[in-house]
């Protein structure tokens, strides 16, 4: 997890937090668990988000690659 907080952007707009309008972040991934996965033990198959949340109020943007 990267605690390092600093403006970001994603596919070149710059992030501004939805709820306090702050514009400094920092990032971490999270497992997108499933049922079935977990269920037989396949949790690597999960894909990943990419989260960035906000230094001021703590809320958490989430982002999932197309595919």
């Amino acid at each position: 997890m990267n605690k390092l907080a600093e403006q970001r952007t994603i596919q070149g707009n710059p992030l501004k937090c939805p709820i306090c309008g702050h514009n400094e972040f920092w990032f971490r991934e999270t497992l997108m668990n499933t049922r079935g996965a977990t269920f037989f033990g396949f949790e690597f198959a999960n894909k990943q988000a990419q989260n960035y949340v906000c230094d001021r109020c703590g809320y958490v943007m989430w982002f999932l690659d197309k595919e």
